[in-house]
């Protein structure tokens, strides 16, 4: 009796008829599934990426500081040296995260001139009318509301675009801020005295850090998370960003929502004012719009964070970190590069940063949106 060739499995596979090694269409889908996944993650977790980029940084700098290809070390003290420079910016990309996520196309570029006007109140506040820094510090942060509070106006209520809105606004703080004080900053000594607020802390077993991570940025990101993610106005923010025409009919107020989200950012803005005049032991009115200025660098962090320009999406975590990384970024490069050339590249990576981070958004826009 023959024995059919149907009935003998072909050589080189298993009793099921497969190559071995290649595994079953199902363990292959699978494998397929878990990359994909992954892939998501990148892309949906935007802490999770942004951490790795951060860790590629690091071994990348140290690779370059071994080689001796490096002007300067690039070790524990210099990364905790380069943190007084992310606190104002973290601070400032965390109001861009309240802004831009209110929907309509949000963006505040006013909150570099209002870190100078609110700095030269705060200097004047101590300096010229003797206030003690209990009493400044809460009327500065009042004053950053106010203005933030005019911003929200002309956006909310009156319908102006963000953008016009704040470039004007940009236009008229700088001013009130060099004409306050004849374009000199104040450096008399009670103010000379608020360095105090922005001195070492230091650490067992680590370098000393700078105070204001502790004093300023870790409230205001925690204070913040806790607004967006734990309260009522945090859901009411994220609906109006996502389709205030829904929010509407769901008897949110979108007006309201909006003014208050660019008097958050007003009231942020004033912090890092107090926390740029105790660096700079004065107030100087162009603090904040100095050569670039703050709100271009701040709202690049807040886009690379995951910061939705439509509106509706972005998290603290990813704008923490994406300034932590921006900050170590710019500290490598100034070691990198002599002279000028360092801060020359600096703008350049700022510039390749914020094309991707918003074609990274773009990208995981169309994932969430099944496509479209």
């Amino acid at each position: 009796m023959t024995t059919s060739t149907r009935d003998t499995p072909p050589e080189g596979t298993g009793t099921t008829g497969t190559r071995r090694g290649s595994g079953t269409p199902e363990d292959r889908a699978g494998g397929d599934g878990r990359l994909r996944r992954a892939v998501t993650v990148l892309l949906t977790e935007r802490v999770v990426l942004l951490g790795a980029l951060l860790a590629v940084l690091l071994v990348w700098m140290k690779v370059l500081d071994s080689g001796g290809y490096l002007l300067a070390p690039y070790d524990l003290t210099y990364l905790a040296s380069a943190l007084e420079t992310m606190v104002p910016l973290c601070i400032l990309g965390l109001a861009e995260l309240l802004v831009m996520v209110s929907g309509r196309g949000g963006i505040d570029l006013s909150v570099g001139a209002m870190v100078s006007l609110t700095g030269m109140a705060f200097g004047y506040t101590v300096s010229e009318w003797g206030w003690s820094p209990l009493m400044a510090v809460p009327a500065t942060l009042a004053a950053g509301a106010l203005l933030g509070a005019v911003n929200g106006f002309l956006v909310a209520r009156l319908g102006f675009p963000a953008l016009i809105a704040t470039l004007a606004t940009y236009y008229a703080y700088s001013s009130l801020s060099l004409v306050s004080s004849g374009n000199r900053p104040i450096s008399t000594a009670p103010v000379r005295e608020l360095h105090d607020l922005t001195s070492r802390v230091p650490l067992p077993g680590l370098p000393a850090l700078p105070m204001q991570v502790f004093t300023f940025l870790l409230p205001c990101a925690v204070l913040v998370w806790l607004l967006v993610n734990r309260s009522t106005f945090g859901r009411k923010l994220y609906g109006v960003g996502t389709n205030d025409v829904a929010a509407r009919f769901a008897n949110v107020p979108v007006v309201s929502v909006r003014l208050r989200a660019f008097m958050l950012s007003g009231l942020l803005s004033a912090v890092v004012a107090i926390v740029t005049v105790g660096q700079f032991a004065s107030a100087r009115p162009d603090a904040g719009t100095v050569g670039n200025g703050m709100a271009l660098p701040a709202i690049t962090i807040a886009v690379l964070g995951g910061v939705a320009i439509t509106g509706g999406i972005g998290r603290v975590g990813g704008v923490v970190v994406a300034a932590l990384l921006v900050a170590w970024l710019n500290a490598g490069i100034l070691l990198a590069f002599e002279g000028s050339q360092g801060s020359r590249t600096q703008l350049l990576a700022l510039g390749v940063l914020l094309v991707c981070s918003a074609l990274l958004n773009s990208v995981t826009a169309r994932r969430l949106g099944g496509g479209r």
